[in-house]
């Protein structure tokens, strides 16, 4: 107990909203702060993402220009993923897919998949000594179909602006199923712009297609919004354990770094996007590459998990001061 407050949210903690009016109407919105200067704001009706992160009021992550969209819009065909594609600092994608929709294994794959269009259940969250702590489960279950739960853990830091995402995937099913995951973090104005210093310390760097290897000399050089921009995406191959990537902005005095474990998720992505109101530097850990399920299945790269087997990922976030 603190005797210099009333309230416990005077200082930090974790309140839930409700959104009113558009196509976000009705969506449950939990924003966190951690007394230090961190404010997160989660989605329980979109996979428990994170929407919006900033950092002593500044922002961190890009916000498309869908907006917020509620589950009830999303059209599970295609490219059609982008009409609801808030992006926010973190949209998950997979489970069953992820990246260019195609056909695998007779299944219809639509782009990055379901998973971060459906809602968490059993959320609740603990505010200890060191930290918040906030859960929720992501059921991807269908009759006749595949049978896969998300348990998600965020650890919000109330010593550093720090947070780890911890996610535990399950078969519940009695067949063998795919999995594929990619953590779609997206970094925004001002921490991104002409100026940013993007670091990535990859063994090996291989460009997505002809259009991206034109430009790979620069794919870590940031550039001005540009009218009819094409996307550029770079595969980051890591040696050993220890997966990092950071963008550093001097005007605000600020760095921001993503670790994880790049042999346990060992498909890297930087999605360059320097267009015009689509301005965003995607910084994606995941366990395969966009490439359409398809084709990681081709090239050995896909996962698996067995009826009842579990699989863990973690990914942390720091933002420190320069």
């Amino acid at each position: 107990m603190n005797s210099y407050i009333g309230h416990e949210s005077q200082i930090g903690g974790v309140e839930e909203h409700r959104l009113v009016g558009g196509k976000g109407d009705g969506m449950r919105l939990l924003q966190a702060e951690n007394g230090k200067g961190l404010m997160m704001t989660l989605c329980p009706d979109r996979c428990l993402d994170i929407s919006r992160l900033r950092v002593n009021g500044v922002n961190m992550g890009y916000f498309s220009a869908c907006g917020y969209v509620a589950p009830a819009y999303y059209e599970g065909t295609g490219d059609n993923w982008l009409k609801s594609f808030t992006a926010g600092f973190l949209t998950t994608c997979g489970l069953q897919a992820v990246g260019t929709p195609c056909t695998d294994d007779g299944e219809e794959l639509p782009l990055h998949g379901s998973i971060g269009n459906l809602p968490a259940e059993q959320v609740y969250w603990q505010e200890e000594a060191e930290c918040i702590r906030v859960y929720g489960v992501i059921k991807d279950e269908t009759i006749f179909g595949r049978k896969l739960v998300l348990r998600r853990e965020i650890e919000i830091s109330k010593r550093e602006n720090s947070f780890v995402i911890r996610d535990e995937m399950e078969n519940t099913g009695d067949r063998v199923e795919p999995l594929e995951v990619l953590y779609h973090m997206n970094m925004g104005y001002p921490l991104l712009d002409e100026e940013s210093i993007v670091k990535i310390p990859a063994k090996e760097v291989l460009p997505r297609n002809d259009h991206a290897a034109e430009d790979i000399d620069n794919c870590l050089q940031m550039e001005k919004p540009q009218a009819g921009y094409e996307e550029r995406c770079y595969y980051h191959k890591f040696s050993g354990k220890e997966g990092r990537a950071s963008i550093c902005q001097r005007k605000i005095g600020m760095e921001l770094a993503i670790t994880f474990d790049a042999e346990n998720l060992d498909g890297f992505v930087e999605w360059k996007m320097m267009g015009v109101r689509d301005y965003v530097l995607g910084l994606e850990c995941g366990n395969c590459y966009p490439d359409g399920r398809d084709v990681m299945r081709k090239i050995g790269m896909l996962k698996f998990l067995q009826p009842g087997e579990k699989k863990r990922y973690e990914v942390k976030v720091e933002i420190k001061k320069l």
